[in-house]
């Protein structure tokens, strides 16, 4: 193995972490790496539950504050400002590769029916392409391991890393291998299925597609790649298409009875949600998270940009700069004395209505969301870095108790889902050039609808605020995914690496970034942080360099291994 994974136990045993407040699965913490172990179906499949810690979590939503969606008031820098000697993205990700090597390593020993070690391998394969591909996107050449070494002495143990390129073709190879041998999605969707396979190919692949697309050899060390770039979108088409199919529709976002839309993002059971994938499922008082109790308590949030909120259309279909709605974003005090955005909200996207509150508060302005729980106090007053408060997650059916600690929300968490599946095909097909209206009306159109906005059409009108130097079809597509996906899984970050644009996180050229409401109608501002009218979320400043399109390969890595393993660029 080489150096990267060399701690780990090298001997017949190996520990392994737990799921954490991952699935609802059991793995085991220990297992005898013997050709008996790997010869029973029930030792396997307990081993394999354990990748399911590899994927999201409640803290995989809203706490990701390093973009353009939030502005957090503790500031969120880049991950790493400084070559760290050790550094977990690395490190949990190989020990994570060399967990699924051992799997794979030991099937070939195994007894088991051969469709039965097949389905097996498909599950570590699949699993290794995910954790691969994060690899790949943090830190670029990484090496590829699709074995277990042991022997301290091997000449593998200190080898170079694998070009980027090498890897996320390995990772294809990986991917498809595992959508030809897993089983159909049945009734439980917690669960390895052939669909969680081709959802993580058509994110794989746009990603890969469109890297390569933009990349520049200056910030990226590979110039772009039209031909790669075209493989690998249309390889997400491919897979986009597969889960078109019928099995998967979109939720509605319809009222219930209170006049309440529950969503993907704070339902109690997602077990029947036709839009859902793979989920992560929680029960009460069994496995619990925070994210509601972080969106709903006197913590002051991480709050919704003003560049965030302007990134949402009006009710005309059309954006800030050209739409003939009022557009007036200023707080009125309503009747109550708090600070309401009520009529804003009612001119525009629906999502927006969904993600933050009608009311805004913030220093020596608190509110508390006026929906209780049922049988219980109110929550805790809430205050904002920006003024937005966060809605998406917080799920007032829960009691008060459930709903406000760290450790005992309930709402089940999407992992894989059938709207980001729309915005990875249509996105695709305009990067080719290929798509037609047809396809945006079986996509982003499904999406615009429900967010009660008017169809897309192929030739959109320009936008004034695009500024990423593509058409203003991709604009509007981008502008979609941004409006779709805000604050979950950690997307819009990516988002911008892989268009090129992680300059848009420079707050010294973009301030919206840090600004929040309009408080004109507060008569006293000398007590807040303000730029003019608007809040500022924070004061600190993020400036951008080329470097950090790539994370920096920890010091301790090149120390063992200084002949092969060269520091990316510009750290």
């Amino acid at each position: 193995m080489k150096k990267s994974i060399l701690y780990l136990l090298a001997a017949s045993t190996l520990a392994l972490t737990g799921c954490n407040d991952l699935l609802d699965k059991d793995p085991r913490d220990t297992f005898t790496n013997t050709p008996a172990f790997w010869s029973n179906a029930n030792e396997v499949g307990s081993y394999s539950n354990g990748f399911y810690s590899f994927y999201g979590s409640a803290s995989s939503f809203y706490f990701n504050a390093l973009n353009d969606d939030q502005a957090s008031p503790d500031f969120a820098d880049w991950d790493f400002t400084t070559i760290p000697n050790k550094a977990s993205a690395w490190n949990s990700r190989f020990t994570n590769i060399r967990r699924v090597n051992y799997m794979l390593d030991g099937l070939k020993t195994s007894t088991l029916p051969e469709a039965e070690k097949t389905k097996y391998e498909a599950i570590g394969r699949m699993n290794r392409a995910w954790v691969y591909f994060q690899l790949v996107k943090m830190y670029g050449d990484v090496q590829w391991e699709e074995s277990v070494i042991t022997d301290l002495n091997d000449e593998n143990v200190y080898g170079p890393r694998n070009d980027r390129d090498e890897v996320m073709d390995k990772v294809l190879a990986d991917i498809d291998f595992a959508i030809a041998n897993l089983p159909a999605l049945a009734k439980d969707k917690t669960t390895w299925s052939k669909e969680m396979a081709l959802a993580i190919k058509s994110d794989l692949c746009l990603y890969e597609g469109t890297f390569c697309k933009y990349r520049t050899q200056a910030d990226n060390g590979k110039a772009a790649d039209k031909a790669r770039a075209d493989k690998f979108l249309t390889e997400c088409t491919k897979a986009s298409e597969a889960l078109m199919n019928g099995k998967f529709s979109l939720n509605d976002w319809k009222p219930n009875a209170s006049g309440k839309v529950y969503t993907v993002y704070n339902s109690l059971d997602l077990s029947n949600n036709s839009e859902i994938i793979l989920y992560n499922n929680y029960e009460k008082d069994v496995k619990g998270h925070g994210l509601c109790d972080f969106t709903c308590s006197s913590t002051t949030q991480n709050g919704i940009t003003k560049d965030a909120v302007d990134a949402f259309l009006f009710k005309d279909g059309k954006p800030l700069a050209t739409t003939s709605l009022d557009k007036n974003d200023a707080a009125v005090i309503n009747k109550d004395g708090k600070f309401s955005i009520s009529k804003f909200l009612s001119n525009k996207d629906k999502r927006l209505s969904l993600l933050v509150d009608s009311i805004i508060c913030f220093k020596d302005h608190g509110w508390i969301r006026n929906e209780p729980s049922p049988n219980g106090p109110l929550p805790a007053e809430t205050t904002s870095s920006t003024g937005y408060t966060v809605y998406k997650y917080d799920n007032p059916q829960m009691e008060v108790y459930y709903r406000t600690n760290t450790t005992t929300n309930y709402t089940d968490i999407p992992l894989f889902w059938y709207s980001v599946v729309l915005l990875n095909e249509a996105e695709a097909k305009a990067e080719l050039g290929t798509i037609t209206q047809g396809d945006l009306d079986k996509t982003i159109n499904l999406l615009q609808k429900r967010a009660e906005l008017p169809n897309m059409t192929l030739n959109p009108d320009a936008d004034p605020a695009n500024n990423m130097n593509v058409s203003s079809l991709i604009w509007e597509i981008r502008r979609v995914r941004r409006c779709e996906l805000m604050c979950d899984l950690g997307y819009r970050y990516w988002d911008l690496v892989r268009w090129h644009q992680l300059d848009k996180l420079d707050s010294n050229k973009y301030p919206n970034i840090n600004k929040g409401a309009n408080i004109v109608n507060l008569a006293d501002k000398s007590k807040q942080n303000v730029d003019g009218n608007y809040l500022l979320g924070t004061t600190a400043k993020r400036t951008f360099a080329a470097k950090y399109y790539l994370y920096p390969v920890p010091s301790n890595e090149i120390t063992l291994n200084k002949d092969k393993i060269k520091q990316n660029p510009g750290w």
